[in-house]
């Protein structure tokens, strides 16, 4: 058993990374599957489209390499947090569409749970805030929607979970109703100090408490699969959700250490040690990890556009063909222009949560083209990461990191990561090993195997590729991001 098989389940994609004794990355599959609009705001994924992508991406690097389930020495699994799946018990048919994480059809709930004073109780439980991002108030839409789903729910017909717990239980062939603790996190149900499923939240949602998975560490025993799905038996011995994998991956183990993640959105986590840090700026209280039944806690904000708003360049624009050429376009802008883009595509995440605010341009003049956008497009990355930076560094009140580390498909952007660095004025730090998402996972299932080092030993593999470090005044960083925070004020009073 030489191997650690990793699942990387995304938002548009599931992938498959076989990891060999020596934690190197020796196979890969992925496959893109249908997104779904039922309505404006709803984004919903068929829960069987990403069950058979799993298996096929699972059984490919298998193949690619040569292995059978006897190789394996476990499976680990990362995962799209707060996208929800209710199923069948008996069948493990779910009765519903996933519904994703970005889908806002549960904005009127949340507004009416804060208009009822809700959310102080809610936050201090969770550390999350009322917003449709989250589990909680997805699952009370599927079983207010559904006929008699509410009442199967409560006889135990039916069940919840993220897509970790939907994966985990059709791998085991209904066996385990499993979750970790960062998965749990982040579906507004479970208590984040007692380290249980709240039932006060739960009778607040009307969601019965039958319905919700056990949860365990983050390296754990999940279940063995059943031998139809892989050829044999493999137990399942690691599961985070992305942004907490990716936090592991990154070897942030010490309390001030900060990642933060450039996919279609941007998620930075700041490691705040044993004991939950509460915000004071909008920021979300969470779990980084949970190990030997201890949580290690991390302030975390979240940007809803960051790749994203590259791939408008591409999709939307047309200046670009392909997102690699985004940094040598932006490279040749005017220096003499001040253009800001406020992408809020979606509206606005941490600190200011305004979902309902549109995006913006600003500083345009007649020479103003498609260099100006790419900058201005890649800088709103930046200048969105120092208001998670600065917001996180406040709440968290003692000497935090000055170095961040980053991962995702952005920072193979020279251009990009040296204007990150000069926006936040600290050193941005891109390690060698860009897979921290599936390399996080399988840490925590090869280590739960005993073929992998223990924490000190992990941290110590981590290899930095390339420092960027700021290159401008601090007078000219200050200005630039006062623009942008004037940029932002306008688009959120229109």
């Amino acid at each position: 058993m030489t191997h650690i098989l990793a699942i990387d389940q995304g938002t548009t994609s599931t992938r498959a990374i076989l990891f060999d004794a020596e934690m190197k990355p020796v196979s890969s599959a992925q496959v893109e599957f249908a997104q779904h609009f039922p309505q404006s705001g709803w984004v919903e994924h068929d829960p069987e489209e990403i069950w058979s992508t799993t298996v096929q991406v699972c059984r490919t690097v298998m193949e690619a390499q040569g292995i059978t389930a006897t190789d394996l020495a476990g499976i680990g699994i990362t995962n799209q947090r707060e996208t929800t799946v209710v199923w069948d018990r008996v069948t493990g048919a779910p009765i519903h569409n996933a519904i994703v994480w970005q889908d806002r059809r549960t904005a009127s709930i949340c507004e009416a749970l804060r208009e009822d004073g809700h959310e102080p109780d809610v936050k201090h439980r969770t550390g999350l805030l009322l917003d449709p991002y989250f589990s909680g108030t997805k699952v009370k839409w599927i079983l207010d929607s559904i006929p008699e789903s509410r009442a199967r729910a409560a006889r135990g017909e039916l069940l919840f979970g993220t897509i970790d717990s939907f994966l985990i239980w059709r791998l085991t062939a209904g066996t385990a109703h499993v979750t970790d603790a960062t998965n749990a996190a982040r579906t507004l149900l479970y208590d984040i100090r007692a380290g249980e499923w709240s039932a006060e939240i739960c009778d607040l949602l009307d969601i019965p408490m039958q319905m919700l998975p056990e949860v365990k560490d983050c390296a754990a025993d999940f279940g063995i699969t059943d031998t139809k799905v892989l050829g044999g038996e493999v137990p399942i011995l690691g599961v985070a959700g992305d942004q907490q994998a990716a936090t592991i991956g990154q070897a942030c183990f010490r309390p001030g250490m900060m990642k933060s993640t450039y996919g279609t959105g941007c998620f930075a986590l700041l490691n705040t040690g044993t004991e939950p840090v509460v915000s004071n700026n909008r920021m979300l209280t969470t779990i980084a990890y949970q190990l030997d039944g201890k949580p290690t806690y991390a302030l975390e904000g979240s940007i809803f556009v960051a790749g994203a708003a590259v791939q408008w360049l591409r999709d939307g624009l047309g200046i670009i063909q392909e997102a690699g050429q985004s940094g040598e376009l932006a490279a040749s802008a005017d220096p003499t222009q001040d253009v800001i883009l406020v992408p809020a595509f979606t509206g606005l995440g941490a600190p200011y949560w305004q979902p309902e605010c549109r995006g913006g341009v600003f500083g345009l003049v007649r020479n103003s083209g498609p260099a100006e956008f790419a900058r201005a497009a890649l800088q709103s990355v930046g200048y969105q990461t120092r208001d998670l930076w600065e917001a996180m560094r406040a709440d968290w009140g003692q000497e935090a990191s000055v170095t961040l580390r980053v991962d995702g498909g952005m920072t193979a952007s020279d251009w990009a990561m040296q204007g990150l660095a000069d926006i936040l004025g600290a050193s941005v730090d891109r390690p060698v090993m860009q897979e921290t998402t599936a390399l996080g996972v399988a840490w925590l299932a090869g280590m739960r195997a005993g073929i992998y080092p223990d924490q000190t030993g992990f941290a110590q593999t981590w290899a930095l590729d390339r420092q960027f470090t700021s290159q401008i005044s601090s007078d000219v960083r200050d200005a630039s991001y006062a623009r942008w925070k004037r940029a932002v004020a306008a688009i959120m009073a229109v």
